[in-house]
């Protein structure tokens, strides 16, 4: 056995690209047992007769068929929900993810560069590397604004192929501010992609900027909404940026459970964004709870969580004391030099909220 395991071994490091060995996998943390605060999901369930009605249309699922290779009936149902124009196309990924890599795929090559503001959504660079691609990371401000001068001399020298700005942010959930994003649209010589994973949770909406820039995307997904389970992001722009990328995506990436379940929760759409309305009420109200504990900074949030910086080395300590009360929080330390002594809260409704705030005040008294 040891013969073999060392012949596996021999054969895994002549053949996997070295770049890709020395990687590690994202993480996801079991949670079984635990209250789930750490993936921004919406903590609500479907109402009984809504899971009723959807059980319904479920039943009459063809999984011994593929999919419809385009899903139609979804694309219509996201025009109608979104308001999005007939002159955008739309292009579904199995989340997010797989838009970010099909993006990055369609404009790779020979010193071809990724660009993002830092800290922000961990796969930009986890995709650029998977792809052999240049990644450049360009640090925000200590108080996680966007440097502008410093995006601008880096989009200069980078020329970059793509640059990806999440609005709101991950994890620091703000805003840049309109004037600094178009700056850096206009002067980006290739892609820019526009990541609104969070849109729901903000008035922020750069969906009528397409009208204005010729190499802007819009990216968008249901995870955040109630939909996590499904996998569906949505990226939305110019036919002629998104037909060459549709080349592509694998046949039959979006399932028939995920066409018939998405199709039917756009169709009665007002139940999620009902639940994003208390979501963003219940973000307001825990922030100010947080700020009330001592030793804690909270962090402005347009998205449905909270950026929170612990005293000096205690975040490591903190994460744990959660997690051995039965909490699930993202430990941020380590992750990102700005982002030491950072963890980050997914809000919940008010009775998941409250067990978080009992458990942070008797450690931090403890403490």
């Amino acid at each position: 056995m040891t013969e073999l395991r060392d012949q596996v071994d021999t054969r895994v490091h002549r053949w996997v690209r070295p770049d890709i060995t020395g990687l590690a996998a994202y993480p996801v943390p079991d949670s079984t047992g635990l209250l789930k605060l750490d993936a921004m999901e919406n903590p609500y369930g479907w109402p009984d007769a809504l899971t009723t009605q959807w059980q319904d249309v479920m039943a009459n699922a063809q999984v011994n068929r593929y999919p419809h290779p385009e899903a139609p009936g979804v694309k219509d149902a996201l025009r109608a929900v979104m308001n999005i124009d007939p002159r955008w196309e739309i292009l579904l990924g199995n989340g997010s993810d797989e838009l970010i890599q099909l993006i990055a795929m369609a404009v790779s090559g020979a010193d071809r560069t990724i660009l993002a503001p830092e800290p922000s959504f961990v796969m930009y660079r986890m995709i650029a590397r998977f792809l052999g691609m240049d990644y450049v990371g360009v640090p925000l401000t200590a108080e996680f604004e966007l440097d502008l001068e410093l995006m601008l001399s880096r989009i200069e020298r980078e020329q970059p192929a793509v640059v990806f700005l999440a609005q709101p942010n991950n994890p620091t959930g703000n805003l840049w501010g309109d004037e600094k994003l178009r700056r850096i649209i206009e002067a980006a010589p290739g892609l820019v992609v526009m990541d609104e994973a969070y849109t729901a949770f903000t008035e922020a909406d750069y969906l009528n900027w397409l009208d204005d820039y010729p190499n802007l995307l819009i990216m968008r997904t249901l995870s955040k909404v109630g939909l996590a389970g499904l996998r569906l992001g949505i990226l939305i722009g110019d036919p002629a940026w998104l037909e060459q990328i549709n080349k592509l995506r694998l046949p039959y990436n979006i399932n028939n459970l995920t066409q018939m379940s998405a199709q039917f929760a756009l169709e009665h759409f007002d139940v999620f964004e009902q639940q994003t309305a208390e979501l963003t009420r219940q973000r307001h109200v825990l922030q100010q709870q947080l700020a009330a504990l001592p030793g804690l900074k909270i962090y402005d949030s347009q998205a449905n969580f909270l950026l929170v910086r612990t005293g000096p080395g205690q975040a490591v300590a903190l994460h744990a004391a959660l997690r051995d009360a039965g909490i699930l929080i993202k430990k941020l330390d380590g992750s990102h030099p700005l982002l030491t002594d950072c963890v980050r809260i997914t809000v919940s409704f008010e009775s998941e909220n409250q067990q978080l705030l009992s458990a942070l005040e008797r450690h931090l008294n403890n403490a």
